[in-house]
């Protein structure tokens, strides 16, 4: 059964590594625990350094899954469960779904949240220099990243409610189209030809379908 096993929050706090978001990031997370309110603005309690780029209504929530952790640790030949639960910045840590395979535009009930995928994660300089603060190579993270392609999702929130580890994640509806968060990922950062693809879905950034648009003119 697809479940949360952690939910985390973290503030925005100066570091001493390079960001994209000088002076402050709010990438490091920790797990909380009891039910945590999710609203309209986000997970309660969670905060956002980044304006310009994080936290905005397609934004609100991150997920990031455990078996995704476990391919890492595979990869970066790293003992098991090693990676802990919002070290990649996300405020839900889920098992027992894809979350790459989930399609653009599915809606979710996560505890008594009701959420909607909107957007997909695209690594920057501030996750390279948390990656490098936290014990780990940060040597071309960014394209290391970007090749594995298990990017997880954000969502945007349609009903709020708490959500708490061992909550079950249920899939109340999936759209008419094949467009999941990997290829949304691939088209915007490694395959630009997929770009167009991204015109099946509803509810995606202006930016994005300007990118799909411009492509899309270009066959």
């Amino acid at each position: 059964m697809a479940s949360v096993t952690s939910v985390n929050v973290g503030l925005p706090r100066l570091v001493g590594f390079e960001t994209t978001s000088l002076p402050e990031t709010a990438i490091e997370k920790r797990p909380v625990p009891g039910p945590v309110r999710i609203t309209a603005a986000g997970v309660e309690g969670n905060g956002v350094g980044d304006r310009a780029n994080h936290g905005d209504e397609f934004m609100r929530v991150y997920a990031y899954s455990e078996e995704d952790y476990r391919w890492w640790e595979t990869e970066l030949d790293l003992p098991p469960a090693s990676l802990r639960p919002g070290l990649f910045g996300e405020q839900l840590t889920t098992e027992g779904i894809d979350l790459n395979a989930a399609l653009m535009g599915e809606t979710w009930q996560v505890g008594s949240a009701v959420l909607q995928i909107a957007h997909v994660r695209t690594p920057c300089l501030t996750f390279k220099g948390w990656m490098g603060h936290t014990g780990h190579d940060p040597t071309a993270w960014v394209r290391r990243f970007a090749l594995a392609g298990r990017p997880g999702p954000y969502f945007r929130v349609i009903e709020e409610g708490t959500v708490a580890a061992g909550d079950p994640i249920v899939v109340l509806d999936r759209p008419d189209h094949d467009v999941s968060v990997a290829m949304t990922f691939r088209a915007l950062l490694i395959e630009p030809r997929l770009l167009p693809r991204l015109l099946e879905v509803d509810g995606l950034k202006d930016w994005v379908y300007e990118r799909a648009r411009f492509a899309a003119e270009r066959l």
